[in-house]
């Protein structure tokens, strides 16, 4: 962003449809803007903007106002803290070269021990003799500190301990740097019915509408004694007649323009002539069944999905071809509309015919499979189970169902024509069709959808579709489908949408009801997030490799080993007085031995602290570190514990399993492979340079690479699948208390044992 730019001040959210995401301060900027719905002004949030500065919120709802770039809650202070990342190969600002706490004497000397010298070319051999001469130092400066910290206590009072304010201090609590940010804005869609909901204050006329029935509003009766066809309300008529329901293609029957109305004429008179040679008195057309009326229009189009289940049969109309190539386009054209598929599959009975023939046959729901859907192999399991065939779970079914009718996409108006639904006469409709049809929700495919659910959702012309879909899955508790997609990672080529947090496939290629969720979806925000009550959540560090407190098995004798390096100064300082200060023989003799095992003591001193560093670690301080760039796991290991995974002590290890470019082992163990390292290398190198990452678990003691459009800092435990945890790790938007989904990694289940339970969250 330019030093002039500028950014309107705004106490809401504005309208996202118009709105980009600030620009961040990494190379590599998110690849999303956030579409959303319009926002009411009344909605309270938690920022505004000004020039180059955003104002957010620390965990305390105190006010913060800072510059424009990825920004976190340091889990230590509880403020937000600008990110700054540790890189393989820094690049920009924001980041820099690889930090750790090794420049202690006991863990320098252990690298020196694990070091060989003579392997690994010239500039090895060197960098251990300057390491080699660091380690003498600090042992002198150890000698030097003992003797100053010992003189300010005992003649100044000066206590020898701090209080430092860094989140590095040395201890092993069991526990992850907790997230301590919770959600704290309005509702937009509450869960339950006890909290404020800004969406249900709204004044929504029509807002107690009939979402389910037993009958259509209005049928088509034909008039035996003034010989025409007839409207008919009348409840005791329609609930004794027999109907046939129409589903057709729109731009096959008629086109918009100076004939319209005389098409639209010449085919419902085929449609009857239709429907008398079925026998036949009654027919449902949505051009002639669907109100103007803003009440009675709710109610024709969203109890659609019940006049086809509880019609006697449906007649499929396609248009008029003069092959069977044209036939065959026809029926994809027809089966590749949204309302088709709900239509079809919820029928009792169907029968299709083309227009120009007077032939109607009857088709089963496998042939249309065939002939009119394009996925037909992937719906075949939906298929089946709605023919009684082969049935299904309940989840399972939905879960197909969700991922079929989603699959077809909604048009452009150049390019698309109706679903069966409703028509009217504007040729300005963005579907080609009337303000009565349904494409002009923009959450179609959920009310489509929403058919085959029992409990339904009030249609709203401004909510998001996935804000839709999240309603439908909070009616529907027991199938808890957003709780289950916030664990899904899709594929990266699959196409973005407005939330992160959606999901139609899984990378891990795992099934929507194989995810079994830990949280709860308390609610949703007018932008499409979901508020996760439930979660526990931890920190990433990005900054450095912290000291990582440790428990070992106890030995005195190795306890005793080490300590004996830090006696090598004070003998050869005492070797060397103890020759210039006497006179004697024999304590000259005695100065020059003291000298003599002193220089001894520190040659061998990273070998002393090797041994005395071999026992096995029990337990490490759980920390997640993240790294910007590919970090093998020995070098990994080196950051956190000397001798890395050359000492006896402590490993980290590939996973087998737990990320996106995992490889396992074929042997008899299981274990991953290195050869994920090389595969992470070739991806930042190819389509993800500048967006792969490394993380370190060190309780786990367990490496993962991922790729990801910013840094996450915050990870949450939100379900669990095949034996592992799933966790979301998200970036975080201060200004708008949000969280945004950038990947899923699988780990271990007693990971989230180390976790805290945390506050609502909001993830978009």
């Amino acid at each position: 962003m330019s030093a002039n730019t500028s950014l309107p001040i705004s106490s809401s959210l504005g309208n996202p449809r118009e709105r980009n995401e600030p620009p961040l301060t990494i190379p590599h900027p998110p690849s999303q803007n956030f579409p959303g719905s319009r926002l009411m002004s009344i909605l309270p949030t938690t920022f505004q903007r000004t020039q180059q500065t955003v104002t957010c919120y620390d965990y305390l709802g105190r006010p913060q106002t800072h510059g424009l770039g990825q920004r976190y809650l340091s889990p230590t202070t509880g403020v937000c803290r600008k990110l700054t990342v540790q890189a393989v190969h820094p690049m920009g600002p924001h980041e820099h070269h690889i930090k750790d706490h090794m420049g202690r004497a006991n863990k320098i000397g252990l690298w020196l021990a694990y070091t060989n010298p003579f392997r690994g070319g010239i500039m090895i051999f060197l960098k251990w003799i300057g390491t080699w001469l660091l380690f003498s130092l600090k042992l002198l400066w150890f000698l030097l500190w003992i003797i100053i910290a010992g003189y300010l206590f005992v003649q100044a009072g000066i206590p020898l301990s701090d209080d430092p304010t860094d989140d590095s201090e040395v201890y092993n609590t069991g526990r992850y740097k907790s997230y301590i940010r919770p959600f704290r804005n309005q509702l937009w869609e509450a869960r339950s019915r006890k909290e404020f909901s800004s969406r249900s204050k709204k004044t929504v006329k029509g807002r107690d509408i009939r979402l389910h029935t037993l009958y259509p509003r209005v049928l088509m009766l034909h008039d035996s004694t003034q010989a025409r066809w007839i409207p008919c309300e009348d409840r005791d008529t329609i609930i004794r007649t027999k109907y046939i329901a129409i589903s057709y293609f729109a731009r096959d029957m008629y086109n918009y323009g100076p004939n319209l109305k005389r098409e639209k004429e010449e085919f419902k008179e085929e449609v009857r002539a239709a429907v008398t040679q079925q026998n036949f008195d009654a027919y449902w057309l949505d051009l002639e069944c669907l109100s103007d009326e803003e009440e009675k229009k709710k109610v024709d189009l969203f109890c659609m999905a019940d006049v086809y289940r509880n019609a006697e049969k449906t007649l499929i109309v396609l248009g008029k071809s003069e092959g069977k190539g044209d036939e065959s386009k026809a029926w994809e054209r027809w089966g590749d509309r949204v309302w088709t598929f709900p239509e079809a599959l919820l029928s009792r009975d169907l029968c299709c015919m083309v227009r120009g023939r007077t032939k109607i046959g009857s088709v089963t729901l496998h042939q249309l499979a065939n002939l009119a859907y394009l996925n037909h192999e992937k719906e075949q399991a939906i298929v089946n189970a709605y023919s009684g065939k082969d049935p299904l779970e309940r989840l399972e079914r939905l879960s197909l169902l969700k991922a079929a009718i989603f699959r077809r996409h909604l048009r452009k108006p150049e390019n698309k024509t109706s679903a069966s639904g409703p028509s009217s006469s504007n040729p300005d409709s963005n579907t080609g069709q009337t303000s009565q049809n349904i494409d002009l929700y923009a959450a179609n495919r959920v009310y489509a959808l929403m058919g085959f659910f029992e409990h339904r959702i009030e249609p709203d012309y401004e909510e998001l579709e996935m804000c839709a879909l999240a309603r439908l899955s909070m009616a529907n508790d027991s199938d808890s489908i957003a709780e289950r997609m916030v664990s899904l990672l899709p594929p990266p080529s699959r196409t973005e949408t407005e939330v992160s947090w959606y999901a139609d496939e899984d990378i891990y290629q795992a099934n929507l009801w194989d995810i079994l969720p830990e949280v709860q979806v308390a609610g949703i925000t007018e932008g499409g997030a979901l508020i996760l009550d439930g979660c526990k959540a931890a920190c990433i560090r990005w900054k450095d490799f912290p000291e990582v407190a440790s428990m070992q098995t106890d030995s005195i004798r190795r306890a005793l080993v080490g300590l004996l390096p830090y006696f090598a100064w004070p003998a050869i300082i005492g070797g060397i007085a103890t020759r210039e200060l006497t006179t004697t023989s024999a304590d000259t003799l005695g100065g020059t031995v003291l000298f003599v095992c002193g220089i001894v003591l520190l040659l061998m001193s990273p070998r002393l602290f090797a041994f005395s560093e071999q026992s096995r670690v029990v337990d490490a301080q759980p920390w997640l570190i993240g790294v910007k760039g590919i970090l093998d796991s020995d070098e990994a290991a080196l950051r956190i514990f000397p001798g890395g995974n050359k000492g006896p002590h402590y490993n980290i290890e590939y996973t087998p399993s737990g990320s996106p470019f995992a490889i396992y082992e074929e042997g008899r163990e299981r274990a991953g492979s290195k050869a994920q390292y090389n595969l992470a290398l070739r991806a930042e190198q190819g389509e993800y340079a500048g967006r792969m990452y490394t993380l370190i678990d060190t309780w786990s003691a367990t490496i993962y690479y991922f790729s990801a459009e910013k840094p996450p800092t915050v990870c949450l435990f939100t379900g669990r699948e095949g034996g592992m945890g799933r966790f979301v790790l998200c970036s975080e938007t201060c200004y708008a208390n949000e969280l945004h989904k950038e990947t899923v990694l699988r780990m271990p289940t007693e990971v989230s044992e180390k976790m805290d339970l945390g506050g609502w969250v909001a993830v978009k």
